[in-house]
């Protein structure tokens, strides 16, 4: 396969894929559109004879709206767009976005490494703007796998119409996303508890509240409570801001700990057994759940001049695992019980509003279940990955976005290992490495050199 020329789209476009058993088969069908996947697209689009679906059940692309604050930054610098760490020359560059856009003076002036949130929101629109390969407005339904064929149906229907469709296509890539997740402590609560992904449309109603608490850790626990710490004045409320973490800890990101976040890492970490892995995982939240250290110094000087005023309507605790939620109707008032880990206590926090921002699981989407067969799963049901991406028992036809944290580690949520994965993706569907693979980038080693300097032998059983 070859690349085609500027400006030619060689993903087929969605009106000419008509259902049907007479439907052309696809190369491949990708099923969601987040930064993943649209990424993908825009790898693929010039690609020529690769011919490909994106099917999306929203109207439009919204990358995490509920979190669209004024003013909140990526934690990855601008270069982790959606193509440039594959393709630098590519047109889908952010800037190139910011050239056709007149703001690449402007962005160039500022001096701003790290795009708000807002800003590539805009941009990944931007880019699909130029996409003939995208179908929002499709849900997809049902998958199933024809075995006389040797290749997927997917079916599904317009979420507008109600129209019903069916692709086939030889392989699948499932970029469907994440889920947010509440503690377990609040199932039975789960309509009257707002996430952290959908803040900005319940921002309002909670500024009417008397007191807002804030239950979570990371980046996400800490945009909100700014947020909502910058206007309380305003509104009257009082703050809390809760979480099980030992301390508010920054972010990682000095340059020796960024390699972790590297083709050699993914290698390393790939192979080490599966209970090396989770334990890794469950140690490594400064890495990749921390707060940048900006934000958290806006915090603490926004509380020391609200304290200088005799305001101390906030308070920040630690330490505190949620282990029971119950909702007072009459009331209409949280009673949250905790546990005080270090201590060995637990206590009951009485709040009328509370923001929960707990994090996201993975997403097993229902329309899998006609080819579950076909997907390798480990012992917690979670998808069993191949090194490239792969979760089917032949390891070369469906592939998953940000499905494999446990397999490949803290690379897999990170925008700017994206254009990585995905140009191992696209080498896997057309045979061609139409991107370099960067097979080492990083200067130190993490497993032991295999070289005569080092000499490996079996832990001795203790």
């Amino acid at each position: 396969m070859v690349l085609s020329a500027p400006g030619e789209s060689s993903i087929m476009s969605t009106t000419n894929v008509k259902p049907g058993p007479t439907s052309p088969v696809l190369d491949f069908v990708a099923i969601g559109l987040g930064p993943f996947n649209l990424s993908l697209a825009c790898l693929a689009d010039p690609i020529r004879d690769l011919r490909g679906l994106f099917l999306e059940r929203n109207e439009d692309f919204d990358w995490h709206p509920g979190m669209l604050i004024d003013d909140t930054t990526l934690q990855n610098p601008f270069l982790a767009d959606l193509v440039s760490l594959a393709d630098p020359k590519s047109k889908f560059s952010f800037l190139n976005y910011c050239k056709q856009e007149g703001k690449l003076y402007a962005y160039y002036i500022r001096e701003r490494f790290y795009l708000s949130r807002a800003e590539y929101n805009r941009y990944c629109k931007w880019a699909i703007s130029q996409l003939s390969s995208i179908a929002f407005g499709s849900s997809v339904e049902h998958v199933e796998y024809d075995a006389q064929q040797g290749h997927y149906l997917v079916r599904g229907r317009n979420v507008r119409t109600g129209q019903p469709f069916m692709h086939r296509a030889a392989r699948l890539v499932i970029g469907v996303g994440s889920v947010p997740q509440l503690p377990p402590c609040c199932g039975e609560l789960r309509e009257r508890c707002i996430h952290s992904a959908h803040y900005v449309a319940c921002k309002a109603e909670l500024q009417q509240k008397r007191s807002i608490a804030v239950i979570g850790s990371g980046q996400s626990a800490a945009e909100i409570f700014y947020d909502l710490l910058k206007e309380s004045d305003e509104h009257d409320y009082t703050l809390t801001w809760i979480t099980r973490s030992p301390r508010f800890f920054q972010m990682e990101n000095t340059k020796l700990t960024l390699e972790m976040i590297s083709p050699d890492y993914i290698d390393y970490f790939y192979n080490l057994p599966d209970g090396v892995r989770e334990n890794i995982i469950a140690k490594q939240d400064s890495l990749y759940k921390g707060v940048n250290a900006s934000l958290i110094n806006q915090i603490y000087d926004l509380l020391d001049d609200r304290r200088s005023r005799g305001c101390n309507s906030a308070r920040l605790i630690t330490n505190s695992e949620l282990s029971a939620c119950r909702h007072d109707r009459i009331e209409d008032r949280f009673h949250l019980r905790f546990v005080q880990r270090d201590e060995g206590v637990q206590y009951t926090h009485v709040t009328d509003g509370a923001i929960f921002a707990t994090g996201y699981g993975q997403n097993v989407p229902g329309f899998i279940e006609g080819i579950r067969a076909r997907i390798r799963w480990d012992d917690k049901g979670r998808y069993r990955l191949s090194r490239n991406y792969a979760i089917d028992v032949s390891g070369r036809e469906i592939f998953v976005q940000n499905a494999g944290l446990y397999s490949h580690g803290l690379t897999n949520p990170d925008l700017g290992m994206s254009c990585y994965r995905n140009s191992c993706i696209l080498r896997e569907l057309t045979g061609v490495e139409h991107y370099k693979i960067e097979r080492r980038i990083a200067l130190q080693d993490f497993s032991v050199p295999d070289t005569e300097a080092f000499v490996k032998m079996p832990l001795e059983a203790q």
